[in-house]
């Protein structure tokens, strides 16, 4: 079996799991991210012993902790990074609107759409981690049926 079909089948089934138990998930994805920054600050602090390597590592490791013990971090920050790509649809929608030939209105007004959608993906996963993880388990799927597929 080739290397993408081995890959995609891993991805449909991660993103099923993501799916169906979406709370285990979701702290699942959170420790692992807390864990990653704990060791990132654990290495800036020894690798270089300055000041600026040191408040990096002590803010790593304070972020790394709160992903620990707060699962909803990862669904503000995942909320976050919505708000940020919304603005920036919106923006990129707005001025392709009123630019000149090469990009047409109806493609304008697209992004614009999805700006807003992202907006509102955005609100849900800032409440509701579980949103988030479902949006991740859809996105695994999807990447998974691609891979699978592709030759």
């Amino acid at each position: 079996m080739e290397v993408n079909k081995i890959a995609g089948i891993l991805s449909i089934v991660l993103g099923l799991i993501f799916m169906i138990f979406p709370i285990f998930s979701t702290a699942l994805v959170s420790v692992f991210i807390g864990l990653s920054l704990i060791f990132l600050g654990i290495a800036a602090i020894l690798i270089n012993f300055s000041t600026v390597n040191i408040i990096i590592g002590i803010i790593s490791i304070i972020c790394g902790l709160i992903f620990i013990l707060n699962i909803s971090a990862l669904s503000f920050l995942l909320g976050f990074q919505f708000y940020i790509i919304a603005i920036l649809l919106v923006l990129i929608g707005v001025t392709g609107f009123f630019a000149g030939d090469n990009i047409s209105k109806k493609s304008s007004v697209v992004i614009i759409i999805l700006g807003i959608i992202a907006f509102i993906l955005g609100g849900l996963s800032i409440n509701n981690p579980i949103y988030a993880i479902l949006l991740i388990g859809i996105s695994l799927i999807v990447e998974g049926i691609i891979l699978y597929i592709s030759e």
